[in-house]
């Protein structure tokens, strides 16, 4: 594991600047020194970040608790918080990534969970309310349009999250809607999904729509269960989602972004850091340092699906999610804390 390359998380300022690898620019320095091998990168610092399971709180907020944290109750516009972003985090990030344009291959994740929030979670409060909407969606417009300026050979996947979550039909056709009101559509090489999750690979299944064009029912209703594509460890297709498996997401997503956006064709790279053992939990929403579950497929361009560029190790496989100090335990969503507890977890960061 420590010779297979997994993707730097660029969630702070300060991992922005310096001659360190722990810095985007010595990052880039590092690769360029070496022959340019590729070098994958997250960026993952908006205002009121991650609002719902409130797990990953960033360092910028659209309104400012006493003690930093972010007041996600706070309604407005979010423009300060927005011009932090940009001005403190997206531009230097573009600056660095326009330095090595050309001369270093690079991939950018963009915001892991942030539009998938907006897309299922409106009836959150700390979602749903208008700063974070407009965090979210003016910020991911405006990095999405400021890296592809300043350093156009980048390839720039919007973050999907995963089948376990917009695999049913209304949660995708939802997401599908939100990228398309961004604009960005011509900018992204496509999506990522799976990023810091356990969903399995699986094999993709043949297209069989018979109740919505955007929703595959070949495993649904009880069918070709024998067929291990069909595989299903969540139960996912009991509850009519489709998406038992990460493949098959990738497909319902293409197929959905493609008829919301027309001449859209966009491509997966999905995330096999820790999906390695397929029936290591009972349901999709238990997210954080799940007992039992392994290392998935090594990192490589051989997908066996033309719109799925590559598997990669998004999420640094063995890193803590941060949820507790006790064990054994796990956290669904931001439950089973202590009262007053604030979970310490930035997602490839470990525990702070």
């Amino acid at each position: 594991m420590r010779n297979v390359a997994s993707a730097y998380w660029i969630d702070t300022k300060s991992k922005i600047l310096g001659n360190s690898t722990d810095t985007l620019q010595g990052i880039l320095q590092d690769s360029l020194s070496k022959g340019a091998p590729l070098v994958t990168v997250i960026l993952y610092d908006l205002p009121n970040r991650d609002c719902n399971a409130r797990a990953s709180n960033g360092e910028i907020c659209c309104s400012y608790n006493a003690d930093r944290t972010c007041d996600y109750s706070a309604a407005g516009d979010c423009a300060a918080g927005l011009n932090e972003y940009e001005t403190t985090y997206v531009n230097p990030f573009a600056q660095v990534l326009a330095q090595f344009d050309g001369r270093v291959p690079i991939v950018v994740i963009v915001e892991p969970d942030s539009l998938p929030n907006l897309a299922t979670n409106q009836g959150n409060p700390s979602c749903g309310n208008s700063a974070t909407v407009a965090a979210y969606t003016k910020g991911i417009s405006y990095a999405v349009t400021t890296i592809k300026a300043k350093a156009p050979h980048a390839s720039v996947y919007l973050d999907a999250a995963h089948g376990g979550w917009l695999g049913w039909d209304n949660n995708l056709v939802a997401y599908a809607d939100l990228v398309a009101q961004l604009g960005v559509a011509p900018l992204l090489r496509g999506f990522s999904t799976n990023v810091a999750n356990y969903q399995p690979v699986g094999s993709m299944c043949p297209w069989s729509s018979t109740s919505s064009p955007t929703r595959n029912d070949y495993c649904l209703n009880g069918q070709h269960q024998s067929d291990a594509c069909c595989a299903d460890p969540c139960q996912l297709e009991a509850q009519w989602n489709p998406c038992n498996n990460e493949l098959n997401y990738a497909q319902s997503l293409y197929r959905t972004m493609s008829a919301t956006i027309p001449g859209f064709a966009p491509a997966m790279v999905i995330d096999t850091g820790r999906s390695g053992v397929a029936s290591m939990r009972s349901s999709c929403s238990n997210w954080c340092n799940i007992r039992g579950a392994g290392v998935g497929l090594l990192p490589s361009s051989v997908t066996n699906a033309s719109f799925v560029d590559a598997f990669f190790w998004l999420k640094t496989p063995g890193e803590s999610d941060g949820c507790t100090q006790i064990r054994p335990f796990m956290c669904v969503y931001g439950q089973h804390r202590k009262p007053g507890e604030r979970a310490a977890r930035t997602r490839g960061g470990g525990v702070v």
